[in-house]
């Protein structure tokens, strides 16, 4: 028999990414209608461990779907790995009547609530990550608007390259996947990519592209590079230096984390929100709700840890076409 649900709790951990306030804001929402209190954690894991509760209704989040970021705050806690923290979180959700957790993050933040659910806490994980590279998802919340955004800055980059006839590296976030960097690569028209998942650090290969370009009178050459490559500033020394053409860096950093969430992070996060909720006040715990071949589902932890994800060959080999 399911435990009964009468109080849930949901918090935020790990990186921001837009359209955390939108899965906040469902999960509360359709929690309370299925009449379950809710509260907020602050901070994360952390605030967890301090305590830092907050009691959540239909109005407290009001006016927060448009927002980027997470209300709740965020912060890493890695001391949340130790077993005895973990049964010291699980034990501070007794002492509140919390019976389940809505953990919106990624990875570590699934570990995390994999170790509540061991003892004793009811958690489901949302995916809430700009990065894209949680395998068990075709969807990240936070991922359409990391591109959109990226996608803007790189077109203002590509303008004035233009104009001086520069090269340009443009280095989008991503950890070591290359999601962003594949996705802004076709959208902005790059004449290389730069992929963690395939980059053979062959920058000969990409001094010839450039040299070859100019010859055929192109006016600039645009490399995006991922994050999980880096070292963008040196590299564009190196190739200014093999090529005689200006090469300037830019880090986009974390400005692709900011900024309102797009349409699709808004819907597509407030179902899962809403799903995640519905997921516990049925008494389950343990689970992933993620988006898979057109569907919202739910994995369980453990299945969705162990699962692997590469780029589409395909959607890599055009990439190198156009």
């Amino acid at each position: 028999m399911s435990k009964e649900i009468k109080t849930i709790a949901v918090l935020t951990s790990g990186g921001d990414a837009p359209g955390m306030n939108a899965a906040i804001r469902a999960v509360v929402r359709k929690a309370i209608k299925n009449g379950v209190s809710v509260k907020g954690i602050k901070r994360g894991y952390a605030g967890l461990l301090n305590e830092e509760f907050i009691d959540m209704g239909p109005s407290s989040v009001s006016d927060i779907i448009q927002r980027g970021g997470t209300i709740l705050g965020t912060a890493r806690c890695l001391e949340f790995k130790q077993p005895e923290v973990q049964k010291e979180g699980a034990d501070i959700c007794r002492k509140h009547g919390i019976d389940g957790i809505v953990v919106i993050g990624g990875d570590g933040s699934y570990r995390g609530a994999q170790a509540l659910s061991r003892n004793g806490i009811n958690t489901v994980g949302l995916p809430g990550t700009i990065d894209l590279d949680i395998a068990c998802t075709d969807y990240t919340i936070g991922f359409d608007t990391a591109i959109n955004t990226a996608m803007d800055a790189i077109d203002k980059i590509r303008d004035t390259s233009t104009s001086h006839e520069r090269c340009s590296i443009v280095e989008v976030m991503g950890r070591n996947a290359g999601y962003i960097a594949l996705w802004c690569g076709i959208a902005n028209g790059a004449e290389d990519i730069l992929l963690p998942e395939n980059y053979d650090y062959d920058e000969q290969r990409i001094i010839n592209n450039i040299i070859a370009g100019r010859k055929r009178g192109k006016q600039h050459h645009l490399i995006i590079n991922a994050e999980g490559i880096g070292h963008s500033t040196s590299m564009a020394k190196r190739i200014e230096a093999a090529t005689g053409i200006e090469t300037r860096a830019t880090i986009l950093g974390y400005m692709q984390r900011g900024g309102s969430p797009t349409c699709k992070d808004r819907v597509y996060a407030s179902i899962m929100g809403a799903k995640a909720a519905d997921i516990l006040c049925e008494g389950k715990t343990n689970r992933i709700v993620a988006y898979r071949n057109g569907q919202f589902v739910d994995y369980d932890i453990e299945e969705a840890l162990s699962m692997q994800k590469d780029l589409d060959p395909y959607t890599v080999e055009v990439s190198n076409i156009i």
